[in-house]
């Protein structure tokens, strides 16, 4: 029989391709936090609102599962080792680890077993004592499972700093292929929009847990398009906090093993976008998607944007809105606000007034003027790819 630690060494590896805030804001996975031997691929680093980086226990409830996703390592009937915690079980190890110092969050998910509403009880459970019974007071992330009952949705998020459910694909005819058990509507979507109500609902009591979804990209067919109209739908109309793109790669003895793995670069081009939908007041229809739907590889779409609008049409940074001073490369929301700040003292009339307010100069030259000069700049500086947190 298997002692919590043994389990753990099992479950903890198996959430390895469940986001839980371990993805830098351009997409790049973050370094694991310094663990002890027997606890390696179970931490994780969460970065949290604000940017403090904290480790957290990353697990499964079980691994066992009933669904067929044709992706996925531990579909229905494929010969795997498994495992179970019970809600005790896992709520004391997780306490354990906490006053240890070891952690200082827990994410929570869990193959399907028994149905959703038996697996979102035991997640619930789990949440609970560790509230309750063990008086945990760190960040909780709960996964909420396809066909929950709304009221283990409201009380999953009673108990969770974040709650969270895997779209997978961005539509119904891209899910089918992908995981044919499961409805986009009536399993995953409306349970997004259930949680994005009981938050409202929240919002004048105190805390109000964040939303997430993941998808997996590049296992049948998808665009980038269909990937960002979805995310975009989700941030402006259910409060979604992050869109999670998880890059499809083959695992041995499932339908899809035969498939090539995407490239890295195509995941990190859609966490660049997915911010500027969320963060930079861009609309789908602005992103520089090419004839097929997808992304260019070789540039990052804030860039690509910016060559083909701004370069003979370059902002006047002493004037420009903040919306327009968001389009520029280089200029980010916290930047965009600094140069609004101090165009009420004065004008900006140098490249060094910029660079002291945080500015990444050099990408933002070619498309502004000072006091209505374009100021001279090295192409060399700026025509190659960089990563969206440079802003």
């Amino acid at each position: 029989m298997m002692n919590a630690i043994e389990k753990l060494q099992i479950l903890g590896p198996a959430a390895a391709d469940e986001c839980a805030e371990d993805v830098a804001i351009g997409g790049r996975k973050l370094p694991p936090p310094r663990t002890p031997r027997d606890l390696t691929r179970c931490v994780s680093h969460a970065v949290l609102p604000g940017g403090k980086r904290i480790p957290i226990l990353k697990t499964l409830v079980s691994s066992a599962c009933e669904n067929d996703c044709r992706y996925c390592a531990f579909r229905s009937g494929r010969d795997v080792r498994r495992a179970t915690f019970s809600p005790d079980e896992l709520a004391r190890l997780s306490d354990e680890l906490w006053r240890s110092g070891l952690v200082k969050g827990v994410f929570l998910s869990s193959g399907l077993v028994g149905g959703g509403v038996h697996t979102q009880d035991s997640i619930i459970a789990t949440a609970e004592l560790l509230r309750r019974k063990y008086h945990f007071s760190g960040y909780l992330h709960a996964k909420i499972m396809p066909g929950a009952q709304r009221a283990q949705v409201a009380e999953t998020m009673r108990w969770a700093n974040r709650v969270s459910l895997n779209l997978e694909a961005p539509n119904a005819n891209r899910l089918s292929t992908l995981a044919p058990r499961k409805g986009f509507s009536s399993d995953l979507l409306q349970r997004l929009r259930w949680a994005h109500e009981l938050a409202t609902e929240r919002s004048g009591s105190g805390r109000r847990p964040s939303l997430t979804t993941q998808f997996v990209v590049g296992a049948v067919g998808e665009s980038d398009l269909e990937l960002l109209l979805t995310s975009s739908y989700l941030y402006r109309e259910l409060g979604l906090a992050r869109a999670y793109f998880s890059g499809f790669g083959p695992v041995p003895g499932t339908p899809l093993e035969d498939l090539p793995p995407i490239r890295a670069r195509r995941e990190h081009r859609l966490y660049q976008a997915s911010f500027l939908l969320r963060d930079y007041a861009f609309d789908v229809e602005e992103l520089p998607f090419g004839v097929e739907g997808d992304l260019p590889l070789d540039r990052d779409p804030k860039l690509a944007w910016a060559q083909t609008n701004l370069l003979e049409r370059p902002v006047e940074v002493n004037t420009a809105d903040r919306r327009l001073l968001l389009r520029v490369p280089g200029i980010g929301p916290v930047t965009a606000d600094r140069i609004v700040q101090a165009r009420r003292k004065g004008r900006l009339t140098d490249a060094s007034h910029l660079r002291s307010i945080g500015i990444v100069v050099q990408r933002a030259m070619p498309f502004v003027l000072l006091d209505g000069h374009q100021v001279p700049h090295q192409l060399s500086l700026w025509t190659g790819s960089k990563p969206l947190g440079g802003i």
